[in-house]
């Protein structure tokens, strides 16, 4: 595949690395709001910044170009892409994570979701930590999985770092230096605790799984999700 590779930051060049090794070839290296001829792809992968990834994908849908964005904190346009997606015809993926194990740590949070909303004795928390570098927060894979516990139980939305009594799911989300991504999942009770924890060792699970995508989607139409890549749930 001719791949166009929009930010080419740290995540971009992983995913170059991954790429190349299985044996495709990196045509446009974007960054910020440089310009681009789109059609030198033959699919595109959007790891960019919030204030870009939306026009990035438009431009993508609107020249038949497939697209899959890992982009995070620009949602609120989501509703957009997809039917721009739909009108035009095209090819879109969004992941908040595309890593292989977070997908499958997705299911295994919503199964136990499912299992535990009976249990009124357990207090339900995500915590998230991040690299400094990470511009959003909670990161977007913390907020897939509290979207998820929100679905299968009473809380009504979820709230970052939360100091109040509202019926919220609480995010708790750290900053350290040069940590990938850690996500907990927690139930805690008065006589016992679960945890669900899934730990990156570094951005190649991240680059993979993106790079696998974007195998998956060349010649599809539609909009489609990680479930569909990895064909679970």
């Amino acid at each position: 595949m001719k791949i166009a590779l929009l930010g080419y930051g740290r995540m971009g060049k992983e995913i170059e690395k991954i790429a190349i090794s299985r044996g495709h070839t990196i045509v446009i290296k974007s960054e910020g709001i440089a310009k681009y001829d789109i059609n030198k792809a033959d699919i595109a992968i959007d790891f960019s910044i919030p204030d870009s990834a939306f026009n990035n994908i438009a431009n993508c849908i609107n020249h038949q170009v497939p697209v899959i964005s890992g982009t995070t904190g620009w949602l609120e346009k989501y509703a957009d892409a997809v039917a721009l997606c739909k009108e035009k015809k095209g090819a879109f993926i969004y992941a908040s994570n595309f890593s292989l194990g977070v997908n499958i740590f997705f299911e295994l949070n919503n199964q136990l979701a499912k299992m535990m909303r009976q249990l009124k004795d357990y207090d339900v928390s995500i915590e998230e930590i991040h690299h400094t570098k990470k511009l959003d927060a909670p990161s977007g894979t913390a907020i897939t999985l509290a979207e998820s516990i929100v679905e299968n139980t009473a809380f009504t939305s979820w709230e970052l770092n939360k100091t109040t009594t509202t019926e919220n799911l609480p995010i708790y989300a750290k900053r350290i230096p040069e940590v990938p991504g850690t996500h907990t999942v927690s139930y805690a009770s008065k006589i016992d605790e679960i945890h669900i924890n899934h730990t990156a060792k570094n951005r190649q699970g991240f680059a993979l799984g993106a790079v696998i995508a974007a195998e998956w989607l060349l010649n599809k139409e539609g909009v489609f999700s990680m479930k569909d890549v990895l064909n679970i749930g």
